[in-house]
Order: C-alpha cells, then structure tokens, then sequence
C-alpha cells in the first residue's frame, strides 16, 4: 500500500513539474500574456482538467519552482538547531538554500528569469507565496525569542530577512558574475547590522 501510494505522489510530482516547465517555457519563448492554459497542456501531454487539478492559472505554473524553493526554505530553518539565534537560523537556512537551490542553476534559468521579471501577475504570486512564508517563518522565529512584544519582533525579523533573500537573488539575476552564496551573504551581513536586538534585561 504504501508503495502504492508512494508511486501515486512521484508520478503527480512529476507532471507538476512537466507543467511547471512547460508554462515556463512557453512564457519565455511567446510571452506570459500570449500564452494560454491549453497550450502549456498540450506541451506537457495532459488534458486541460489536469492543468487545473494542479494549478489554478497559468501565472501559478509559472511561479511554482519559486513556490517550492519558498517551502524548502521554512524546512530549512525549522531543521536549525534549536538554540540557535533567530538571525543565525534564517542566515543558515538562506546559505544552505542558495547551494541547494541555486548553486548549479544554468545560464538559461537565468536568462528566462530576466525575461519575466517584474511581469504583473507573476509579481501578485510573488507577493502572496512570500506574505504567506512570512507568517509561517514569524510564528517559528517567535519561539526562538524572548522577552515582550515577541509576536512583532519575530515579524519584523523575518520581514527584513526575507526582503534581504528577495534582493539578493534579484541582484543575482541581474549581475551572476560569481555564485549566489556569496551575493547572499553580502546582504545578509549588511541586514542583519540592522536587524532588531534583543531586547535588554530589566
């Protein structure tokens, strides 16, 4: 049974991913706005009732692999050690997420990257995948703090973090003459200077 079940979940893993690149591809080569739903349906070989078991438009195909990167990110923190401080655990998680990640992305993921940049609908999901990574990032910053107002200092944290990630890898896109990592360190150094302290004892 579990066999059973663990062959269902790759194989709708993989026509996501089918769908994914396929909007991905198509958006690059024709347009996000020229391209349609059935399109990116037809290129991966699935029925249009498919497409939309897995995604509600054709902009969320298309931001899935951010969608997923976002995911593996709130993992990656949640596997820190325990008593690792709030900003150390953000940065670690960042740091293992750019090698993961990003370390072997080829130069056509970036140059498809440049090319939808700053479209729209693609920037609406972008919005919403990282307001909604916020929230969940915050609630587990909050347990690694202490002192008053824990609920708005982890929000704030995780907000500067999360900008600083987000500049980073546009920063990258724009300019990938080394590795990521080291563009992500550069900003993570200079925003966690400014990171809010702990609040002093009393």
């Amino acid at each position: 049974m579990e066999e059973t079940t663990g062959l269902r979940e790759r194989k709708k893993a993989a026509t996501r991913l089918a769908l994914h690149e396929a909007a991905l591809r198509l958006a690059t080569e024709y347009g996000l706005d020229r391209v349609t739903v059935e399109a990116i349906a037809d290129a991966a070989n699935v029925s249009r009732r498919t497409f939309s078991n897995y995604f509600s438009s054709k902009e969320e195909a298309v931001f899935h692999g951010d969608a997923v990167r976002l995911r593996r990110l709130l993992e990656l923190v949640r596997r820190q050690p325990t008593d690792a401080p709030p900003w150390a655990a953000l940065s670690g998680a960042a740091e293992r997420l750019a090698v993961e990640a990003y370390g072997n992305a080829p130069p056509s993921w970036l140059v498809r990257r440049r090319q939808l940049r700053g479209h729209p609908g693609l920037v609406a999901h972008q919005i919403a995948a990282y307001t909604t990574i916020e929230r969940e990032l915050a609630d587990d910053i909050a347990q690694r703090l202490t002192g008053p107002d824990r609920a708005l200092r982890a929000r704030v944290l995780t907000a500067t973090f999360l900008a600083s990630l987000r500049v980073a890898i546009q920063h990258w896109i724009d300019h990938p003459d080394g590795p990521l990592l080291d563009v992500l360190l550069t900003a993570l150094a200079e925003a966690g200077s400014a990171a809010p302290a702990p609040p002093a004892a009393r």
